[in-house]
């Protein structure tokens, strides 16, 4: 396994309902240990229990809904980091070659507790918790 895999396999990843099912396929295949709610019977889940899932599995949440910033904020946690992709329209190897250079250029932030909002030309990113 070479570093950059190593690396990968340090921020799991669980897709939102909003997200492809197939991106979960293409992260994987890059090296990426991700799921998608819909493999854990979670894609009609409420957001508290998928942010309870991820939280106790140590999984970073991206989602194209601002609910689970929302709710990271509003209860004062520490975990899991949340990246909100905040284009739509996106397919699934877009939208992995976005969510690739987002995790190499900030997994420090995500590593250690963050919300990341991203945009077509920015990505705003609040530690955690939010005071």
């Amino acid at each position: 396994m070479t570093d950059i895999q190593k690396d990968r396999k340090s921020v799991k990843l669980l897709l939102d309902q909003g997200l492809p099912r197939s991106l979960a396929s293409l992260l994987r295949d890059a090296g990426f240990d991700a799921l998608h709610v819909s493999e854990i019977l979670l894609s009609e889940a409420a957001d508290a229990i998928i942010l309870d899932y991820a939280r106790e599995n140590d999984r970073t949440i991206i989602a194209h809904d601002a609910d689970f910033h929302t709710l990271i904020a509003l209860s004062n946690a520490t975990k899991p980091s949340v990246i909100r992709i905040r284009i739509e329209g996106m397919k699934a190897p877009a939208l992995f070659s976005l969510i690739e250079l987002i995790l190499d250029s900030y997994q420090k932030e995500i590593v250690n507790g963050a919300l990341l909002s991203v945009n077509e030309d920015r990505v705003r990113i609040r530690s955690l918790p939010i005071r």
